[in-house]
């Protein structure tokens, strides 16, 4: 009979057994990488493309030319194209990033042979319709003046352009007449560019079997598609504000939200695994420092979060939350605190262990299904880490100790490098 009086004990991993992509080439040189690790008769296909905001002429081309491609091509209309994802249960995901770009189609197997073909019109022949173009990004700048108005947004636009500068592509903020000056020439430049067999990446998960990646290199395999190459690594540079405090006013709202962030260690360097826990520690779960003092003790807002960032090359860290706005001082000042503690004292063994569990339970978690295992993969890729990223994870997380945590804190917790961001009524 199980004893519900006597809590279950904790098992800890002993090791990662993650799932490695099989890798085929096609005849037209894109590699496909196949994660078959599903019972469900569904099939993911993921097209990653180079070339994302950092490549791009002027703001938001990257982001419409993708968003573009499921509003009409030479053999679909956009009514034609939603109309038929809807009847055959498929869901498309269309994405962008700073080095990236992301076409993601969810399919039931039965169908993939019709839901591919709908696919490999968005991806060879958009022909982005100006009425189309038009109404979205109509929408889009309706959408853009709401968030305007949320201190949330304000706060966070604020926050990049002071670490990151109004040159670097991180901190150049979007602005209204952005909006209008997209029209279809643009994006299909941007297109013309990097929609092209020589730089893509496939990725296949789920159920996959023989008959899917044949009806997919039939599709995207054989015959190169595309003019355009990859494209080539852009640095910029960071150009911080030399200011320590940036305040937006946003007059007659209740709140303030306050952003802390600082420019900090990227996830190439050696000691990014480790300092992941710090981060965690500090703010990345529900009980962290920053939620157990200032929700849960001060009361000060329903919840403060810190997390990591990542941009090509550069990290950045940042403490975020929501406040009535006579606690934001109060509320900074407690988050200095707990970085003094996390800097001058050691965290207990409980609390580090806590910390290890809620963090080897959310790695595993990361890699139980195919999906979660391409996304994986790609994140990889993208990020250019070794194929032991996983296991090195879980073994940093293992090893680390509460020593290891205030060194850590003290080489890269530095509060005069922290920006103060506030964004609400005077």
């Amino acid at each position: 009979m199980l004893n519900r009086n006597i809590q279950p004990a904790i098992c800890e991993p002993s090791h990662l057994d993650v799932q490695r992509p099989e890798h085929h080439v096609f005849p037209n040189g894109i590699v496909l990488n196949v994660l078959d690790a599903c019972d469900s008769e569904v099939t993911r296909v993921d097209l990653v493309m180079g070339g994302g905001r950092w490549h791009q002429t002027q703001p938001l081309q990257a982001l419409f030319t993708n968003r573009m491609l499921r509003e009409g091509t030479r053999q679909y209309t956009a009514a034609c194209i939603a109309e038929k994802l809807d009847y055959y249960g498929a869901w498309l995901d269309l994405s962008s990033a700073p080095e990236y770009t992301y076409v993601t189609l969810y399919s039931l197997n039965k169908y993939l042979p019709q839901t591919l073909d709908i696919l490999e019109s968005l991806v060879k022949e958009p022909v982005f319709p100006e009425k189309e173009l038009k109404v979205i990004v109509d929408t889009n700048v309706e959408q853009f003046k709401v968030n305007l108005s949320k201190v949330d947004f304000l706060a966070h636009r604020a926050l990049v352009k002071t670490l990151f500068g109004g040159h670097h592509p991180a901190g150049r903020l979007v602005c209204e007449d952005d909006y209008q000056r997209i029209v279809p020439d643009v994006l299909r430049q941007f297109y013309d560019r990097y929609y092209n067999s020589g730089n893509c990446t496939l990725y296949l998960s789920g159920k996959i079997t023989g008959d899917c990646v044949r009806r997919v290199e039939a599709l995207f395999g054989n015959e190169p598609f595309g003019q355009g190459t990859r494209p080539e690594k852009k640095t910029f540079r960071p150009e911080p504000d030399a200011r320590k405090q940036v305040f937006v006013e946003r007059s007659g709202v209740l709140q303030s939200a306050v952003r802390l962030g600082m420019l900090t260690l990227d996830r190439c360097h050696p000691d990014y695994l480790k300092f992941r826990v710090l981060v965690t520690l500090l703010g990345g779960y529900f009980g962290s420092r920053l939620m157990s003092n200032i929700r849960e003790q001060k009361g000060y807002t329903y919840g403060i979060s810190a997390g990591y960032a990542s941009y090509p090359d550069q990290g950045v860290l940042t403490i975020s939350t929501e406040t009535a706005n006579q606690y934001v001082a109060p509320l900074i000042a407690e988050v200095y605190r707990e970085i003094t503690r996390l800097q001058d004292e050691q965290v207990s063994s409980e609390e580090l262990s806590m910390v290890k569990n809620y963090m080897l339970g959310d790695l595993c978690r990361s890699c139980e299904s195919a999906f979660s295992l391409a996304d994986g993969w790609i994140f990889l890729q993208v990020y250019g880490l070794k194929d032991t990223y996983f296991a090195d994870a879980m073994q940093a997380i293992k090893d680390i100790t509460p020593g290891e945590i205030q060194d850590l804190a003290c080489k890269y917790l530095r509060k005069e490098d922290l920006k103060e961001v506030v964004a609400g009524a005077k």
